[in-house]
């Protein structure tokens, strides 16, 4: 693992330790890059646990003064995780063209059915996964995310795999094929350790029914730390993530900038 793209900091109130920090435990832990990606703030709203929006230019600049303070030891970038809802169509490329935020990450915990807003953590049943797989293709056709995050995060849900299930996952895999867009592998599914779920006991996630449907595949694989404490930089969930990887014969890469 020579990078890291999915970093959190205290800012987004469900984390802990300053941009300097991650830094700090990034240079240790040997990587080349580290790609901030903080839960974004919309200007309307407080949608909870994230940033608030006046504090977006400081996030900002924060990083660009470490980019300074660290040029020649790592490469760093400015980026945001946040949820796609197209009311916002016009917020999205204003983050990227006018606020210094070089990529986005598709995090989509909540998705917007029918004018609304509704929480994946909190589905009532299996067919919600097909209403956010729904979302999370149209959010990879708008062209405005670099790779989306946790893709397989729904199952998080305490029900037993079923045909909802299957259509969900080819909905956001073809949705990933045609944008040429990253899928993220996401250790801290791993972090939250084996359950017992209606039919068998797994991780919440990553699930193995959407991982094998890559094996062997060219689809870009991304191992994402989803890293809430400095140390979740390079700690035993990365290590097993990047084992499960190899296994499944998943096309991991290292960057997702030129």
């Amino acid at each position: 693992m020579t990078s890291n793209f999915h970093t959190h900091t205290d800012r987004c109130l469900h984390a802990y330790g300053k941009e300097k920090d991650y830094v700090k435990a990034a240079v240790n832990a040997g990587l080349d890059i580290l790609g901030f990606s903080d839960h974004a703030p919309f200007m309307d709203k407080d949608y909870g646990l994230r940033m608030k929006y006046d504090e977006l230019p400081e996030y900002v600049s924060e990083i660009d003064k470490l980019k300074k303070e660290y040029f020649g030891k790592i490469k760093l970038y400015t980026g945001l995780e946040i949820e796609y809802h197209p009311q916002y169509d016009d917020y999205y490329p204003y983050l990227l063209k006018n606020m210094g935020v070089e990529y986005l990450a598709l995090g989509e915990h909540m998705y917007t059915i029918g004018g609304n807003i509704k929480n994946i953590f909190f589905a009532e049943k299996t067919e919600d996964y097909i209403n956010c797989a729904h979302c999370i293709s149209q959010a990879a056709d708008t062209g405005f995310f670099s790779f989306i995050a946790h893709p397989d995060i729904m199952f998080i849900n305490d029900f037993a795999w079923d045909k909802n299930c299957d259509k969900a996952c080819d909905i956001i895999l073809s949705a990933a094929e045609r944008n040429d867009l990253p899928l993220e592998f996401n250790a801290n599914g791993i972090r939250r350790g084996i359950r017992q779920f209606p039919d068998e006991k797994r991780l919440p996630y990553p699930h193995d029914n959407f991982w094998r449907q890559l094996s062997g595949s060219k689809q870009k694989v991304l191992i994402g730390a989803d890293c809430h404490t400095p140390e979740q930089l390079n700690d035993s969930a990365m290590k097993i993530a990047a084992r499960m990887c190899e296994g499944l014969k998943l096309n991991v890469i290292d960057s997702l900038m030129e």
